[in-house]
């Protein structure tokens, strides 16, 4: 199973240009300020490099992540002894491969496991976090919105490209 690295580099921009859209002041970016207490102001003092930069190489680890929530051959190759270029690969690798190397390698299908990551891995987590921190639900509904949406664009491009 090859590993189309232009996908994954791909898949991780997904949450920058998400990112821009969803926290735009027009969709929910004026209530994701209120609920931090964050103006327009406080926000243009970042240094955007930096958080853009780490946010794209966290989205990298990401998209590592994903492949193996949303490629189920990744789990078959260890079963079966790893790829049939190394040494301990059993011939049945190759059977394998070729009965089932492309099942349900489709958008639709890494979407779905993109979104339940969401659901069950994402919302979970910034749940609790917001609940020790005193955030809203708002809060809580923003955040797991964006990461909902931006697991299923990614789910859906590493399960059909990569």
């Amino acid at each position: 199973m090859e590993i189309n690295f232009i996908a994954l580099l791909l898949a991780g921009i997904v949450t920058l240009v998400t990112g821009f859209i969803w926290y735009n002041p027009k969709v929910f970016g004026t209530i994701w300020m209120k609920e931090n207490n964050l103006t327009q102001e406080e926000l243009r003092t970042g240094n955007m490099l930096k958080i853009f930069g780490f946010t794209y190489i966290f989205s990298l680890m990401i998209t590592v992540v994903l492949m193996g929530l949303t490629i189920h051959q990744s789990g078959a190759v260890g079963m079966v002894g790893g790829p049939p270029m190394l040494a301990n690969a059993k011939p049945s690798f190759a059977a394998f491969m070729a009965d089932y190397g492309t099942a349900y390698r489709t958008f639709k299908h890494g979407a779905l496991h993109g979104f339940m990551s969401g659901l069950f891995f994402a919302l979970p987590i910034i749940g609790i976090n917001a609940l020790f921190e005193r955030k809203s639900w708002k809060y809580i509904f923003v955040h797991a919105g964006y990461w909902m949406l931006t697991l299923t664009l990614m789910g859906g491009i590493i399960c059909a490209f990569a």
